[in-house]
């Protein structure tokens, strides 16, 4: 093995990577230049005033310049010596501050390193660390507290920094490391040189467990003791003092005597000055640490605490028993922690932590189905539950199993949703909210000028998805934004929990590169567990009952994975952690919205807008009520869907004097529209169905009413109406007046291709979603309802009609059931327009009935001009083609639904209007 002094740089993310920059020194100030100018213009003045004057007197002020020039070069000095102290003064905080900062970050690096390499004491204050795996420590050792080099970096600065500069590239007190050579010598006096022996053993012993080191033919009863002693193991061990025979090993460690010839295989060794300082050589180097020394007494209790933590531990792990999760005594934190470690298991009498944010910021968890992947999830949920109030730790919780795993948690109050069903809708939904998460911690942080979430109120929002696969498979938009979170969630306090059966082909290089916290329960494939833990540990656990919730751990510092034995958790345990304390915290998933909500419940919006219904805003995280202002509105949904539900919520928010409805009766839309007057301001129109409307009003109606709407629907600004309608598809007239309207509100349709042809996405096509439920603006949408008795009156009012006296000319080709009968009891005298005889004048309050097809009356000119001029003219309504060239009237009739008993009456110098036979209305019941 090589040897030498490991270069322990301590992690610059412990102690902050950026250097500290010193003020530069000031320049030299420049020397102050004499003022010749300025000191020649007195001697100038001088002479021209003698010239003048002729005084010689005048010459005195010639003496000015030199007096000039002289306080220019005082005052110059004085002002370069101002600026120099002024420079020095700064320079001197600006030091003073960045001594205090390599001070901090000293520390900060002194803990990390030794935190990473525990000497003996530190083994002895945190139990925790012995024979944990933790990459570099199995195959190093402490010789000592030393100065080591400092990932601290001081630039800038003169020569009065220089001392600075020096300090920050050293730590003192930290751990000297050197690499498990083959041969480590401590020169000295006896009793001092073996006590630093017997600390090197206990410290192999503490950093690697039985099984990996082995003591071989101890020297000394307390080694017996230890649980290393003669135990096969990769590392063999052995200890002795020179000038004594040393059996074969790897490792030896030597005390001797000064002057005592040394073993060849002693590569470092250390030369004890007293009995606390020794100068240390290897690998060419030379450095001077403190020792640590331990006594007999001493190693024989510390070698019996070992013997005791091994006699616990079962090297069969399937039999390690289960433990409940209420004996790892998780307590609860009312600090604000940086980290989020709690136990979840135990390996042997130890239990075993993990920390999300320490050991993270993410993680992974893989096992084969059986194995207790699901219980795992919950019981590191529960437990984080019970130890962190939810201002500390929120969770989102995503079952794509569509299973129940989650169902026992989601009324904890740190729970902030349950999702279990996740169609096209929903994934599009859960990428929008947790996107408006990370711009929410974003905002945060910058508002408050802090660059990680532990320096604002924010709780930690850990995301975990049991089942990434079928994520992976049926949503390939929610992998990308993990994929995302993962890589920026470090400081903006979001975590995942990735749950996956498998690693290979499921989790991409980006993803797994970002999780360094891994956790395995038993995989099928030995490759499987390679990709996760680094080794075949997980593919070696057992199957069955014995093995389920058996798992392998492995931290980003851990050199080996660790086997562990998941705690379970009961429902008493999640009752713990409900009952905890702590109020539910800031929702970032909202709940689905709800199939059915009342208008009496959303409030009222003012300002002449009316509620739709209840909208859902995942992008900007919340839901409110969706008032509509426009001036035009089309719902476009099946058969249903709530079509007619969301224009009665509309309308029962309107004044009923200001309602005018377009509905069902045909005859009613044609007075509304064919009057070709628009309605007065402040009216509402109701259209219902609006594609069924040019079925019901067939023909030239039919290309009259649409392009009445259609001015109706233009101009709704200018005539200062509203048009609300609904339709069933957009086909014919409908289409094109749906381009007209400024807001659409798309319902549930039978086919994604009916979705679509009514301007919705495919992809929010739901076939089963609750009548009511839509999209506007790629939002959803629940309609709200209301028991108010609004709608449509059935019958557009149309006067019913029976003959009067005099004559009346009827032209039909069959008539109503019943009609002339009626007529006939009630003494009218019928007759037919080709019976013999003219129609003579009746009697007083007589009435005659003359009845005949159009093309009997056409053939009677002269009576149907003699009836038209004088007398009523009734058209029925299944002669509308001929109602024109039978009345001379260009104008188009009122709309009349034949087969109903309607008619057209028409009167000389009077307009058409449409009536009800009276024997029609007897007929079917109305009369």
């Amino acid at each position: 093995m090589s040897s030498g002094f490991v270069p322990a740089l301590a992690d610059r993310s412990a102690t902050g990577s950026a250097p500290l920059v010193l003020a530069a020194p000031p320049p030299a100030p420049p020397r102050p230049g004499i003022p010749w100018l300025a000191s020649s213009v007195p001697i100038v003045g001088a002479l021209g005033f003698w010239a003048i004057t002729g005084s010689i007197f005048a010459l005195w002020f010639a003496l000015l310049g030199p007096l000039i020039a002289v306080a220019a070069v005082l005052d110059g000095a004085r002002t370069a010596r101002r600026a120099a102290r002024t420079a020095a003064e700064e320079a001197a905080v600006v030091r003073a501050r960045i001594s205090v900062d390599v001070d901090e970050r000293h520390t900060g690096e002194r803990i990390a390193l030794r935190s990473k390499h525990p000497d003996v004491a530190g083994y002895l204050l945190h139990p925790e660390q012995t024979w944990r795996a933790v990459a570099d420590r199995a195959a190093t050792i402490v010789i000592g507290c030393g100065e080591v080099p400092s990932a601290v970096r001081v630039t800038g600065g003169g020569d009065d920094d220089a001392a600075l500069v020096r300090r920050a590239q050293t730590v003192a007190r930290a751990p000297v490391v050197a690499r498990v050579a083959s041969g480590i010598a401590v020169v000295g006096p006896r009793m001092v040189a073996d006590g630093v022996v017997r600390a090197f053993v206990l410290q192999l012993a503490h950093a690697r467990p039985p099984g990996r080191l082995a003591i071989v033919e101890p020297s000394e009863p307390w080694m017996r003791v230890l649980p290393h002693a003669e135990m096969p193991a990769p590392l063999a061990l052995t200890v002795g003092r020179a000038g004594a025979p040393l059996p074969e090993a790897d490792l030896a460690l030597v005390s001797a005597r000064p002057g005592e010839a040394l073993p060849p295989r002693c590569d470092t060794v250390l030369f004890l000055l007293d009995a606390a300082e020794a100068r240390v050589e290897s690998g060419g180097e030379a450095r001077r640490v403190t020792v640590e020394a331990v006594s007999v007494q001493q190693s024989e209790i510390i070698a019996a605490a070992l013997a005791s933590r091994a006699a616990s531990l079962d090297s069969d792990a399937p039999d390690i028993p289960a433990v409940p999760l209420a004996s790892l005594a998780v307590m609860r934190r009312d600090d604000r922690p940086r980290g989020l470690s709690v136990p979840i298991g135990v390996t042997g009498a130890r239990r075993v932590d993990v920390d999300i944010v320490g050991d993270g910021p993410h993680a992974i968890v893989t096992g084969m189905t059986g194995s207790g992947k699901s219980e795992l999830l919950v019981t590191w949920i529960t437990a984080l539950c019970t130890a962190y109030e939810p201002s500390a730790v929120s969770f989102l919780l995503v079952d794509f199993k569509g299973g129940t795993a989650f169902d026992a948690l989601a009324h904890l109050p740190h729970v902030t949703g349950v999702i279990t069903d996740l169609d096209a809708a929903v994934a599009r939904r859960a990428i929008e909210s947790l996107r408006a998460e990370l711009r929410h911690r974003e905002a945060e942080l910058a508002r408050a000028g802090a660059s990680d979430v532990s320096e604002v109120d924010l709780p930690r929002l850990v995301v975990v998805i049991d089942e990434f696969a079928a994520l992976r498979e049926s949503h390939p938009e929610l992998e990308a934004l993990f994929t995302d979170l993962a890589a920026r969630g470090r400081a903006l306090g979001m975590h995942l929990v990735i749950g996956t059966q498998r690693a290979p082909g499921v989790l991409r290089e980006s993803l797994l590169a970002n999780c360094p916290l891994r956790l395995s329960l038993r995989v099928s494939e030995a490759h499987d567990s390679r990709v996760v833990v680094g080794s075949d540990d997980a593919a070696l656990l057992p199957g069955g009952a014995r093995g389920r919730g058996m798992a392998v751990i492995r931290r980003a510092g851990d050199a080996q994975p660790e086997r562990v034995r998941i705690a379970v958790t009961d429902p008493s345990d999640i009752a713990v952690a409900a009952g905890a304390g702590g109020g539910p915290t800031r929702r970032p998933w909202l709940p689905a919205l709800p199939s059915s909500i009342p208008l009496d419940g959303l409030g009222s919006p003012g300002d002449g807008a009316v509620i739709l219904g209840l909208v859902d805003e995942p992008d900007r995280q919340r839901q409110g009520p969706l008032a509509i202002a426009d001036r035009s509105l089309l719902i476009v949904g099946g058969g249903r869907s709530g079509k007619s539900t969301a224009l009665r919520t509309l309308a029962a928010q309107v004044p009923e004097p200001s309602r005018l409805w377009i509905g069902p009766d045909a005859e009613g839309a044609w007075d509304a529209l064919g009057a070709g007057v628009p309605p007065p301001p402040g009216t509402t129109v109701f259209v219902d169905d609006l594609d069924a409307l040019a079925g019901r009003l067939h023909g030239e109606y039919g290309r009259i009413a649409a392009e009445e709407l259609e001015r109706w629907i233009r101009g709704a600004g200018d005539l200062r109406i509203r048009v609300f309608a609904t339709a069933q598809r957009l086909t014919g007239a409908a289409g094109r007046l749906a381009d007209l309207f400024s807001r659409r509100l798309v319902l549930g349709t039978p086919s994604r291709a009916e979705h679509v042809a009514a301007g919705g996405d495919g992809a929010d096509h739901l076939p089963d979603r609750p009548p009511g439920r839509g999209w506007m603006d790629r939002r959803q949408v629940q309609v709200a309802t209301t028991d108010a008795g609004v709608g449509p009156s059935g019958d557009a009012g149309t006067p019913a009609w029976e003959p009067g006296p005099g004559v009346t000319g009827y032209v039909v080709r069959r008539p109503p059931p019943g009609v002339l009968e009626r007529w006939e009891r009630t003494g009218v005298r019928v007759r037919d327009v080709d019976g013999p005889g003219d129609v003579a004048a009746p009697e007083p309050d007589g009435r005659v009935v003359v009845v005949g097809d159009p093309e009997e009356w056409l053939g009677h000119p002269r009576l149907l001009a003699s009836i038209r001029s004088a007398h009523a003219l009734v058209v029925d309504a299944s002669c509308a083609a001929d109602v024109r060239l039978l009345t001379g009237d260009r104008d188009l009739p009122p709309f009349a639904v034949p087969g109903r008993g309607r008619a057209w009456e028409y009167r000389a110098g009077s307009r058409v209007r449409r009536v009800v036979l009276t024997g029609a209305l007897e007929d079917r019941g109305d009369a």
